[in-house]
């Protein structure tokens, strides 16, 4: 009876599509799968024609692989035989199994799931508008976006991330509607899958709680219920892998990758700057041992450990302890430098083209390119290119004109919606918790990554995609 009261002011048609059962199909959604999986599997079959299964791999592939396998294969999640602290086991057991059979069955198996993002904006879509032409629309647009179709053929994290993320956004703007508690597990338990798979959303459950408590200030009666729901869905088994890690390593955290960004990254991108030396070459002079070369930990190596022999006899725990430490005391230092460091990453991240990371897979020896070099280059660099590859130049500016064609159309919907131009169909407060999901993803994808890419917008790309849909379509039915 409580319920009732609460969403009685729904009408028959919003409360079937706000169910918890709502359909997870609509026989307009078959055009866009179709359509969808033909692009992927092509750019799949493309990629390995010329350049065979390695064009699959990125520098941080193998160290998802190493880790996943030896889960399955022996039992314990380690890597350069010791436990693995910088990858999570989500996406490492989804590698490790996939690949068992060959790495272009663990890329057949990456498309099917890309394809599958296309259902899950379609459902997110009609969860926000409660319209179904603006979702398939949605679906439509985010079948071409150029990120989800690079990365459908790449074996990183991505991809999968998507699933259980999308899945945790569609049944948190549903219950924002219907006020249904049941779906705050099923966004609770899908939140700490996706935490598994990218440890970038660890922070996501306890602010999204702190906006549920503010969201319900005129719903009493689940107020504090709400977020305690969703905590109690999502903490529990971020906790367990952070007991495995402490009992293994005396490592607290839940992912030691934020301490090596801490470290080879956000301080090592000051210091370059004071020293006006390339942030790869000062890097390298911390010790610092790339991706592509070994499984990502990089303080357990001979470089770092020459520079730091009293290190040698310390526990993984207690050397993360020391690189957080110290590259903590730099960015206090230097806070200016930091922040300057902070607004280019995220700056690179929103408005790289994204177009190396397509190149590398189509084009004959593209796996040998660096997709970061490519897109993030100086103004110099863009000259150079003009100079020496017209016709790559020429496929930056056309990505780079989409992209920011894709942003303001996106925002021309975004300020349809606080204007209230969907009144009736659209809940304010679904907005403010996708506007600050996004942001919260940029801001700690840039502030942990001076190097930021193209690839690290591509949680952020469903939630443009779907602006850009209901943009389109409030002008065609404004016109008409």
């Amino acid at each position: 009876m409580q319920k009732t009261n609460i969403a009685g002011n729904l009408n028959s048609n919003e409360t079937a599509l706000t169910s918890p059962v709502a359909s997870w199909w609509d026989r307009r959604l078959l055009a866009p799968v179709i359509a969808a999986a033909v692009m992927r599997f092509a750019l799949l079959a493309i990629s390995l024609v010329q350049n065979g299964s390695r064009v699959l791999f990125q520098a941080d592939t193998v160290s998802y692989l190493d880790p996943g396998r030896n889960l399955l294969l022996h039992g314990r999640f380690i890597a350069d035989g010791v436990p693995d602290l910088v990858r999570t086991p989500g996406y490492a057991l989804f590698l490790g199994l996939t690949s068992l059979a060959g790495l272009p069955f663990a890329g057949a198996v990456n498309a099917v799931v890309s394809v599958f993002t296309i259902v899950l904006v379609w459902r997110l879509a009609r969860a926000l508008f409660l319209d179904d032409r603006v979702a398939i629309a949605a679906a439509w647009i985010f079948v071409f976006e150029p990120i989800s179709v690079a990365f459908s053929s790449t074996l990183l994290s991505e991809t999968l991330f998507l699933v259980p993320f999308l899945i945790c956004m569609e049944r948190l703007v549903t219950f924002l509607r219907s006020y249904d508690l049941r779906l705050l597990v099923t966004a609770g338990l899908s939140l700490a899958i996706a935490t598994y798979i990218r440890p970038i959303s660890y922070y996501l459950p306890v602010l999204i709680a702190m906006g549920l408590i503010a969201a319900l200030a005129r719903v009493p009666e689940i107020r504090w219920k709400a977020p305690a729901i969703l905590l109690l869905s999502a903490l529990p088994w971020l906790a367990l892998w952070q007991v495995r890690n402490r009992v293994e390593t005396g490592y607290s955290g839940f992912s030691s990758i934020s301490d090596i960004n801490l470290y080879f990254y956000d301080a090592a991108g000051i210091e370059a700057r004071l020293k006006h030396e390339a942030f790869f070459d000062l890097r390298r002079e911390l010790g610092y041992v790339d991706f592509s070369d070994r499984d990502g930990q990089s303080y357990i190596y001979q470089p770092y450990l020459a520079l730091h022999p009293e290190q040698a006899s310390w526990t993984q725990g207690q050397r993360l302890t020391y690189m957080h430490a110290e590259g903590l005391q730099v960015i206090k230092a230097h806070i200016g430098i930091y922040f300057q460091n902070v607004r280019s990453a995220l700056i690179s991240a929103i408005f790289s083209p994204g177009s190396g990371y397509l190149y590398r897979l189509v084009v004959r020896g593209g796996s040998q390119s660096n997709p970061a070099l490519i897109d993030e280059g100086t103004a110099s660099g863009g000259i150079q290119l003009v100079r020496k590859s017209p016709w790559e130049a020429t496929e930056k500016i056309v990505f780079e004109a989409a992209l920011l064609a894709a942003y303001v159309l996106a925002i021309l919907g975004i300020v349809q919606a606080l204007r209230g131009r969907f009144k009736g169909s659209f809940n304010i407060a679904s907005l403010w918790l996708i506007l600050g999901v996004s942001t919260y993803l940029l801001c700690v994808a840039a502030m942990s990554d001076t190097a930021a890419d193209s690839r690290l917008r591509m949680p952020v790309m469903p939630f443009i995609c779907i602006f850009m849909a209901a943009s389109i379509w409030r002008t065609k039915r404004a016109s008409t």
